[in-house]
């Protein structure tokens, strides 16, 4: 770790020199070199701070060996003061160690699917989305509809959405699995509890640069849109429907009244689609030492439970609990998220020290 930081700590020494040159002030490289250096900061001001730690431990070594025994009493109450402040400076520095997920800062796309359970399965599901759309609003994030498919009592069948906001699939990518919900459906006159599945899937909006597309793969269909929207929705084909031929995956989209508008949110969902389809393929060669303990991308993966009767949420990955069942349902899942995002940098600090 200590090469790894010398090597940081010279980068940034050099970039401190390219960024004072007057001339290339303003320029593309400069603006490249001065995102970097802002990268680099934090690391090497605790890196500083540990060196400096360092070297007033071996002064206080040395004051220990003095013929003065009060002030070598002194030294000795330092230097093991000093020790726990290097400890503690040497894990804030493993994980600001840890690389970055290149995508934490991107809009999300999100997909929720109806799974066993029938209507109580939708009805869920409709809850979840609502959840989600709440969490949007607690973070100031914004909501853009794409594609749903609901049930006559208001369930949600299958329907897709982004959120836009900075970091929205840093905080939201832990939800991608099955949600499992236990609890009494309206329409059971006996009482009796019943389970049913949901499952949830988090794709982070892929651009241009993250995932490639020939369109001569791609199949594109018109369709009448089948949901509500008046007769312009229903007379027209404006919904859409992409086939990737390669990967047969299928996207619709028919949200809006505009066929054009539908083809770009279509897009983003094929783009997002593929991005994930291609990094699971990539995590199958190594998949010993897959991404995170935690999991983040399996859809077939059971993660949470939803207890109506005791008002209980639990997530299975952390075996954590929390007894606030309607306000995690109202958007405040940011405790649980924090315990995730926990259970995340020791994962990886454990790969990282198994390496």
């Amino acid at each position: 770790m200590i090469e790894k930081l010398e090597a940081i700590k010279s980068r940034y020494e050099e970039l401190n020199k390219a960024l004072a040159d007057p001339a290339r002030i303003g320029s593309e490289e400069w603006k490249a070199d001065s995102i970097e250096h802002s990268k680099l900061a934090d690391i090497v001001e605790a890196y500083n701070r540990y060196l400096k730690c360092v070297e007033e431990m071996a002064l206080c070594e040395e004051m220990q060996s003095s013929g003065d025994s009060e002030m070598a009493e002194l030294a000795k109450i330092e230097y093991y003061e000093l020790k726990d402040t290097k400890e503690k400076i040497i894990e804030e520095l493993k994980i600001m160690l840890i690389p970055k997920d290149p995508m934490d800062d991107k809009n999300v796309i999100i997909e929720i699917r109806s799974g066993a359970g029938g209507e109580e399965a939708s009805l869920f599901g409709y809850e979840l989305m609502r959840m989600y759309y709440r969490v949007a609003e607690r973070q100031r994030w914004t909501i853009e509809e794409i594609n749903s498919n609901m049930t006559e009592l208001g369930g949600v069948k299958e329907v897709t959405f982004m959120i836009k906001g900075k970091g929205a699939y840093s905080k939201m990518k832990y939800e991608s699995g099955v949600h499992r919900v236990q609890r009494v459906p309206e329409t059971e006159s006996q009482g009796r509890v019943h389970t049913s599945t949901v499952t949830v899937a988090v794709l982070p909006e892929a651009e241009d640069v993250d995932v490639e597309i020939d369109e001569k793969d791609v199949k594109i269909d018109t369709f009448r849109s089948s949901g509500a929207g008046g007769q312009h929705v229903n007379k027209t084909e404006s919904a859409v429907r992409f086939t990737h031929i390669p990967t047969g995956i299928v996207v619709e989209c028919q949200d809006e009244r505009s066929q054009i508008k539908n083809r770009d949110k279509a897009w983003k969902v094929l783009k997002a689609r593929l991005y994930e389809f291609y990094q699971t393929q990539k995590d199958k060669e190594y998949a010993e030492n897959r991404r995170m303990q935690v999991g983040t991308g399996d859809r077939s993966e059971r993660i949470r439970t939803y207890n109506y009767s005791q008002g209980r949420v639990t997530d299975h990955r952390i075996n954590m609990s929390l007894y606030s069942l309607p306000e995690f349902l109202d958007g405040d899942i940011f405790e649980m998220v924090e315990g995730l995002a926990v259970a995340d940098q020791a994962a990886k600090l454990s790969n990282m020290e198994n390496m």
